[in-house]
């Protein structure tokens, strides 16, 4: 069983044979010199080379190199292992018998659909050469894909439900502590304007009742010094009178009636009108923030609203403003009509130095920072890189740490006059659409999908990204220009406006 490993372990992946002339390529793979030649030959009209097993691309024909190790090891195993091959190994290689090409001696991994037969890459450009062909392993490896990509956005739907579910009970946690502590406000209120009323209350009767006592008073002594006059009047014996009047006690100092001010039926009136006219406010404040408060809850989002389903009219609702920051632009790039226009020069511009500025790439980022769903577009003149990056990327030398697309803090379309490609991470993924002067770029960040458009009379999706955004990022705009070649150097002008 070990040494059935061995030969697997030292076995192309192509031809299912044992290595011959092993070469291992830059992702670590080995095969054959001839299969993987071949391979490559027959991608060599697209200028993408790609691993046959891990389909990593690379952007410049890999240089080939004999493995000298690994061929020391097939020809030893060689020497042990095919004579001492066991007898239940003969029906597995019975079985790859049949299905290597009998013309080419190929193992046949595409299919002819126009035949409707199996195939080797010989025959793809040989007999079956303009056929309507698919690489098997690639469609396979397409729909592998496809399940990884369809249970990842299972795992993202299951996490949506978790977050609403979430975000809802907050939510309504929050509404009902806030309502309850305007509840405890309103009750305070009240019991504030009761004891108020209250309190004047008893102040005001006291007052009143003080009075009516002294006018009560006052009553009986009029009442009193009245009796005595009467008594007084029936005196007959004029002496008497003369006498007994001057002895009257003095009458006490009357209370005017004219301070006493009565409000028929208006004491507390006021305070009603007052706490009414409180009432209504809060009625239209209420009425103007529910419709606020409504709107914020029926505009929650779910990741059920793909972009692929929205119309340009969809995006433009979330059109962002975006400007270049002059502090991050290369020396070379020159920045006008308000930070929105970039044109490489390939002359020094008069910029002082800057902690942000891109040093060797002729690259630049805008000052806002994207967050939630954003969608800008922008006119282009020549080849221009589009991104977004996050704003710790690197800002100095040439290394791949600061160019756009070529680390894993940034991601980016190349446009150049007659084809697409993404990078992200220095892996490079050719893509196709038409061609237009005019990109549109939409921002999911919290969904993590990032999209790219060719915008013409119709909007044609040219890529999308599905991943998981863990900063606030930034557009950038990389330009192909003289920023890393010789003064002498001629490079094409390069123009790049973002539309308001």
């Amino acid at each position: 069983m070990a040494l059935m490993l061995d030969r697997e372990t030292f076995s192309c992946s192509i031809c299912l044979d044992l290595l011959k002339d092993p070469v291992t390529v830059p992702c670590g793979h080995s095969y054959c010199m001839n299969c993987i030649k071949t391979h490559w030959d027959k991608e060599e009209e697209k200028k993408i080379y790609s691993c046959p097993q891990c389909r990593q691309t690379f952007p410049v024909r890999p240089v080939l190199v004999k493995n000298t190790m690994l061929a020391v090891l097939v020809e030893e195993l060689k020497k042990t292992g095919l004579r001492a091959a066991p007898a239940d190994h003969c029906y597995p290689s019975k079985k790859l018998q049949e299905n290597v090409c009998s013309h080419h001696d190929e193992v046949m991994k595409m299919f002819c659909r126009t035949d409707q037969q199996s195939i080797c890459y010989l025959c793809s450009v040989d007999e079956h050469k303009g056929h309507d062909t698919r690489e098997l392993e690639v469609s396979r490896q397409n729909i592998q894909q496809r399940i990884q990509d369809r249970e990842k956005d299972v795992k993202l739907l299951q996490q949506e439900v978790e977050d609403i579910n979430g975000s809802a009970d907050k939510a309504v946690e929050g509404s009902e502590k806030i309502f309850t502590e305007m509840i405890r406000l309103m009750e305070k209120r009240r019991s504030d304007v009761k004891q108020q009323v209250r309190s004047q209350q008893q102040t005001k009767v006291s007052r009143v009742r003080e009075l009516q006592e002294k006018l009560e008073q006052e009553i009986t002594e009029l009442k009193r010094r009245d009796a005595e006059l009467e008594k007084l009047s029936h005196t007959q014996d004029h002496n008497q009178f003369l006498h007994d009047y001057p002895s009257l006690s003095p009458l006490c100092e009357s209370t005017h009636s004219s301070s006493i001010n009565i409000r028929p039926l208006r004491y507390f009136e006021d305070v009603t009108a007052a706490v009414s006219e409180v009432r209504d406010k809060l009625e239209d404040v209420l009425r103007e923030k529910w419709t606020n408060i409504s709107q914020r809850v029926t505009e929650v989002d779910v990741l059920l609203s793909q972009p692929e389903n929205m119309t340009r009219a969809d995006f433009l609702q979330y059109s962002c403003d975006i400007t270049l920051d002059p502090n991050t632009a290369n020396t070379e790039l020159l920045l006008s009509d308000g930070n929105r226009k970039l044109t490489n020069t390939g002359q020094q511009q008069s910029y002082s130095s800057h902690p942000d500025r891109f040093t060797k790439w002729c690259q630049v980022l805008s000052p806002e920072s994207l967050t939630g769903r954003c969608y800008w577009e922008l006119e282009r003149g020549g080849r221009v890189r589009v991104a977004v990056a996050y704003k710790n990327i690197s800002r100095a030398g040439i290394g791949n740490e600061s160019g756009f697309g070529y680390n894993e803090k940034s991601w980016a379309l190349d446009c150049d006059n007659n084809s697409y490609n993404f990078y992200n991470n220095n892996v490079l993924t050719p893509v196709s659409g038409p061609q237009s002067s005019r990109v549109g770029v939409y921002l999911d960040h919290r969904a993590g999908i990032l999209s790219f458009y060719s915008i013409s009379e119709t909007m044609t999706l040219l890529h999308r990204v599905q991943t998981t955004f863990t900063q606030p990022l930034h557009a950038g705009l990389w330009t192909d220009s003289g920023c890393t070649q010789t003064p002498d150097s001629v490079f094409p002008l390069v123009q790049v406006r973002f539309l308001s």
